[in-house]
């Protein structure tokens, strides 16, 4: 029997995954542990490995399609499993499959070729005239993939009147994205002629308002399935809690000091603290101080957490995908400031090079987001749920003070916290931030 591979749950909140490529193909002999596929999760792109020995013998999810996790995507003949005349019985069916049929051209036009520069290779687009006709039949025999059927659907474009490259004439993405830029694009009869159709709203959304591009420069971007993700939590977040905010100012001038002396004697071990690293371990404090800071809300009770587990937001790159992920800091509460500043970079960079697994974005309990180092003095964050509470650092800002009376320059950091309201109250947030005004504004209480 085959052994069937589903669609893996690869962190806790992912519900759908996209195969973004296949890195093997029907036929290839695979053994256990070897990564096979990248997967688009609702916070990254993961590797997903096989478990048994064997030959993929279908491939069930093409590369490109969003399917709910436990969807089967391939199967794998185990070794011993795998019929004798494999082989030639695919190569029979390979022969007897169908040909796709021609997308129609008008006389003996040769069709425009169109040449991508997001792929560098010159693919042909059917000619279109209003006088072809096409049998209505023939769009059910069309092959086309799920992702270009949705995109040509979406960008008003007739798959009537594409010419698939391909696998068996198959219709493909870039063969539709080619067909819009050359202008294959049909408007429905309901839409006023002068709305552009790669301005509609999507069929699937009818009570959408039409978005009208603007421009003949103006372009759309497909959301990746983790962009859509985000776009989901934050919404359910927003209107499932009750969000406040509260900010408070701090004096950053003795942790800057203190952190530059430290690492002038920690550089021969090549480690740098940043500034990132103190808050964290401030935060840790402050929620052993304050244990509804380190809370979640159940319905009908508030769940009040052990460990201090907190969440670094970390942005990806473009190339990955960009997004934000959140690394898990666990058990903050016991760690030291070069535990804490050697496990951030390593999560940082392993969420910009290979993608984090389950176990890297699992159990936060806190959150904190940091964009000092861009130069920000001050922003709201929205709560990462099951969390209470989130807090959004900007930039230590060099200013003119007041520092016991006197006028004198010195560094302040806005630090404001976004709160649910059904497990936090006002003056709550304030005894948190004072707690970690003390630790942050007398730092070395951080080194013991």
């Amino acid at each position: 029997m085959p052994v069937q591979l589903t669609m893996p749950r690869l962190s806790d909140t992912m519900e759908a995954g996209t195969i973004v490529r296949w890195i093997v193909k029907e036929g290839d002999s695979v053994s256990a542990g070897q990564v096979v596929a990248d997967i688009e999760t609702d916070k990254a792109t993961m590797e997903m490995p096989v478990y048994d020995d064997g030959i993929i013998s279908k491939i069930m999810v093409e590369a490109g399609k969003q399917v709910p996790v436990g969807t089967p995507i391939a199967l794998i003949e185990v070794e011993g499993d795998v019929p004798s005349g494999k082989t030639a019985e695919k190569s029979q069916d390979q022969h007897a499959a169908p040909a796709a049929p021609a997308a129609p051209t008008v006389g003996h036009v040769a069709p425009p070729t169109i040449t991508t520069s997001a792929v560098g290779e010159s693919r042909p687009v059917a000619a279109v005239s209003a006088s072809a006709s096409v049998p209505s039949q023939d769009a059910g025999r069309l092959r086309i993939s799920p992702l270009a059927r949705r995109i040509a659907d979406e960008m008003g474009i007739a798959i009537e009147s594409l010419r698939g490259s391909g696998p068996n004439g198959r219709i493909v993405k870039q063969d539709v994205l080619a067909a819009a830029q050359h202008g294959a694009t049909t408007i429905p009869a309901n839409v006023p002629a002068h709305v552009p159709a790669h301005g509609l709203a999507t069929r699937s959304s009818p009570m959408m308002m039409p978005i009208v591009t603007q421009g003949e420069g103006s372009s759309e971007i497909v959301l990746s399935g983790m962009r859509q993700a985000i776009a989901r939590r934050l919404v359910e977040s927003k209107s499932t809690i009750p969000h406040y905010q509260v900010t408070m100012r701090f004096n950053m001038d003795p942790l800057l000091e203190l952190r530059a002396m430290l690492n002038v004697q920690l550089e021969p071990q090549h480690i740098k603290l940043s500034v990132n690293d103190f808050i964290v371990r401030a935060c840790a404090l402050a929620m052993a101080a304050n244990p509804f800071f380190n809370a979640s809300w159940g319905g009908d009770r508030i769940i009040l957490h052990s460990d201090a587990n907190i969440g670094v937001a970390i942005s990806l790159p473009a190339e990955r995908g960009g997004g934000l992920v959140v690394a898990v800091l666990k058990q903050v509460q016991n760690k030291g400031l070069r535990e804490i500043s050697a496990q951030t970079r390593a999560l940082a960079e392993k969420a910009r090079t290979r993608g984090l697994g389950p176990e890297d974005m699992a159990g936060a309990t806190f959150t904190i987001s940091n964009l000092g180092m861009y130069g920000v003095d001050h922003f709201t964050a929205i709560i990462n749920p099951p969390n209470s509470a989130i807090l959004a650092c900007g930039a230590a800002v060099e200013q003119p003070v007041v520092r016991n009376h006197q006028l004198v320059v010195g560094h302040e950091m806005q630090a404001t916290m976004s709160l649910d309201h059904r497990v936090i109250d006002g003056a709550m947030a304030a005894e948190y931030l004072q707690s970690l005004k003390h630790s942050i504004e007398n730092p070395a209480t951080l080194l013991v």
